[in-house]
């Protein structure tokens, strides 16, 4: 596929590798096909998993899922399942799956530089008893997202360092930056709405978040 901006496109899977070179043997041994202890302490600590998702015509989307630690449930050595909490009901990736199921999750945990990736087939679940295991302050979520589980791996830190994402010291100053308010002003355009009742709006949302 030709682009109108970007002039030397890689077009083949052999001029990838020629130019990026061969993965080491611990690369690529590292994936497995299944949770083990390790991986299931490592999604017991994380509080914030990014969730892949694309339709049928592969468009794609990537939603953020947070919680607790410990929010997404290991059921078995290859099953997870992720409450879904209350949010903006537009529900983009959770179309994705029902129009094609394989996801790729990311989990983070605070402080820590690797992240873990899982790749899989997903379903959206409305058991009773597994809802009710995910309930909190006595609300449980309507559904969730279960995976079946087909590749785990440790992601190295490298990003992170680089991006030096969990060190305050580094962060940039953001104080020139349109608060969530002004973006969503800008972008919706609600009719004759003001951006103290967006502020507002914003504020009210924040405080049902089960």
């Amino acid at each position: 596929m030709s682009s109108p901006v970007f002039r030397r496109i890689i077009s083949s899977e052999q001029e990838l590798k020629t130019l990026i070179g061969s993965p080491s043997e611990i690369a690529v041994a590292k994936q497995i096909r299944s949770l083990d202890d390790r991986c299931r302490a490592f999604v017991a600590h994380s509080p914030y998993v990014l969730l892949g998702t694309s339709n049928g015509l592969g468009r794609c989307d990537v939603s953020p899922k947070g919680d607790e630690a410990g929010c997404v449930l290991v059921l078995d050595d290859t099953h997870l399942l992720i409450p879904d909490r209350p949010g903006n009901k537009r529900v983009d990736g959770m179309l994705n799956i029902l129009a094609n199921p394989h996801v790729g999750l990311l989990f983070l945990v605070p402080g820590r530089d690797e992240t873990l990736r899982v790749n899989g087939r997903a379903w959206l679940v409305r058991d009773e008893d597994l809802l009710e295991r995910m309930a909190v302050r006595g609300r449980r979520p309507q559904l969730a997202i279960g995976v079946e589980v087909e590749e785990v791996f440790m992601h190295c830190g490298k990003a992170s360092l680089r991006s030096h994402l969990w060190q305050p010291e580094r962060w940039p100053d953001v104080n020139g930056l349109a608060s969530a308010a002004c973006m969503l002003l800008d972008h919706a355009r609600p009719d004759g709405m003001t951006l103290e009742q967006m502020e507002r709006r914003l504020e009210d949302a924040s405080q049902r978040l089960y």
